[in-house]
């Protein structure tokens, strides 16, 4: 595998430290509707200073005066910088990036499209992830190995301390070849198939039922542990802050209120003497109450089914949901936050000498913002809207083709351009949805321009598909010395034909 330096290092001394970003306008203190008051009300004062009915000195008019003057110069300005902004004359700057440097080096040394993980970032994720819950009872992190399977990656994150959160057969097949076993794995999956469940119990995994008929199932594929975790679905609505997060009614997941309780004592009479609680009932939010607000339904429901039960309430598995900044304006969620706010509804429901464990599954928080698709721009169309043509399509990256999810965008050597041009960025499958973005206000693009596709490190490669005959890119790690290493290669028509049989 080639390994190359990458030797220049960034403003503030690291080769892949955050970069400085201007904030969108729309985190002013007042929105541009709030502004359109402002002349009105300057306008109105000026002409009530001038009734008779409302006699003023004249220092008074000449202060009163001033301020209107002020209030509509700064209406002016905050205006021209809204509808600056909104044109895509004002590039704000995603939370999290690398230098230009780094993908142009990237892209000599590997051809296009491919992955690009930043190791040093996820490192220093895990490591932050793991000071919020320092002070949890046995506190570990399952690194949902969905959102981004590849060995090496997992291997950084096992050295960080992490376990693997693993939901079919190949997952638990990776979990081995990175040697975690035992209760650094938690299965969870839902309708899978019998041996699976026996695959986790050779390997000694913590089983996470997601359905009381998963009893039975499991009783006869490697048995029932004395340890065991059931998924709970409350149903209804999940409120947050008088929103809707989420609705756990309409999830196939997990075991009904009603269920836990006979499901529970039918554990224990089969052997069972632990358990702990799971819930998944939201996914990518930043909202900071979600995780306590979570956790307090799993402490209260686990306490109380531990006294009807007698069973040991050893652990609450909060899974995933926190979310990433997709986007330029919005706000990365504050860790330490979340983690503090828990710890209060532990303190509060459980006791400070409590020792019931706190899990997390988090994928998309850990290895989202530390991950870029790289691709090359080809082709330039001209018909009813303006199309750039890259070399990547949704085989690379399924998220804007499926969800119309949004990916921030930006143009190697272009940061500091006026983004003045408007595109729908496509790839090249016979799909109309096969775009990167739609309506993106753009520098103006060149053909051969190198374009980077952000937050692509969860739920990006290990989506993609082989429609059209289109085959899936490499993925290389910026490593933390600042060399590159590829740690997949790109599949080749081989690889497309070697599963037929004649």
């Amino acid at each position: 595998m080639p390994t190359i330096r990458f030797g220049t290092a960034a403003p503030g001394g690291t080769a892949w430290g955050n970069e400085a970003r201007l904030q969108p306008v729309t985190h002013s203190l007042f929105h541009c509707r709030d502004q359109a008051f402002f002349p009105f009300l300057a306008c109105f004062l000026l002409y009530a200073s001038r009734k008779k009915c409302q006699p003023i000195s004249g220092c008074s008019k000449i202060v009163l005066s001033i301020f209107c003057g002020l209030l509509i110069v700064s209406n002016f300005i905050i205006m021209k910088r809204y509808l600056m902004y909104t044109k895509g004359f004002v590039c704000s700057m995603p939370n999290f990036t690398l230098p230009d440097a780094v993908f142009e080096n990237a892209a000599k040394a590997f051809p296009t499209p491919f992955h690009l993980y930043d190791e040093k970032g996820i490192r220093e994720t895990a490591r932050s992830l793991n000071a919020a819950f320092s002070w949890a009872p046995a506190y570990m992190e399952y690194f949902a190995v969905k959102a981004l399977p590849n060995p090496h990656i997992l291997r950084i994150l096992k050295e960080e301390g992490c376990g693997l959160d693993c939901s079919s057969e190949c997952e638990l097949l990776l979990a081995e070849k990175v040697g975690v076993s035992g209760s650094r794995i938690m299965f969870s999956a839902n309708a899978m198939p019998p041996a699976e469940f026996a695959h986790a119990r050779a390997l000694s995994a913590i089983v996470n039922l997601d359905d009381i008929s998963d009893i039975d199932t499991l009783k006869e594929n490697g048995g029932i542990p004395e340890e065991i975790c059931l998924r709970f679905n409350p149903g209804g609505n999940f409120h947050l802050n008088n929103s809707i997060m989420g609705s756990p009614g309409d999830a196939k997941y997990g075991w009904t209120p009603e269920q836990l309780l006979p499901g529970m004592e039918k554990l224990k009479a089969l052997g069972a003497k632990k358990f702990g609680l799971h819930a998944f009932l939201v996914s990518n939010t930043t909202e900071k109450s979600y995780y306590p607000k979570l956790a307090a339904l799993l402490f209260e429901t686990g306490k109380e089914l531990s006294e009807k039960t007698g069973l040991e309430f050893s652990f609450v598995n909060l899974s995933g949901g926190i979310g990433i900044p997709y986007r330029p304006e919005e706000e990365k969620a504050n860790i330490m936050h979340i983690g503090a706010m828990v710890k209060e509804e532990y303190i509060r429901i459980l006791g400070e000498n409590s020792k019931v464990g706190i899990k997390t599954e988090l994928g998309r928080f850990m290895t989202g913002p530390n991950g870029w698709l790289v691709t090359r721009v080809i082709h330039e169309k001209n018909i009813h809207k303006h199309y750039i043509g890259v070399d990547a399509c949704a085989s690379n990256l399924m998220r804007p083709a499926m969800y119309g999810a949004y990916h921030h965008i930006h143009l190697c050597g272009k940061r500091d351009m006026p983004c003045d041009t408007l595109y729908d960025v496509t790839g090249c499958l016979c799909e109309n949805n096969d775009k990167f973005a739609v309506d993106r206000m753009l520098p103006h693009v060149d053909m051969g321009d190198l374009m980077v596709i952000h937050d692509t490190g969860a739920h990006g490669h290990c989506m993609g598909y082989q429609y059209n005959g289109r085959l899936r890119s490499a993925e290389i790690l910026l490593q933390e010395d600042g060399s590159f290493r590829m740690i997949r290669r790109a599949e080749t028509p081989a690889d497309y034909f070697a599963t037929l049989v004649d």
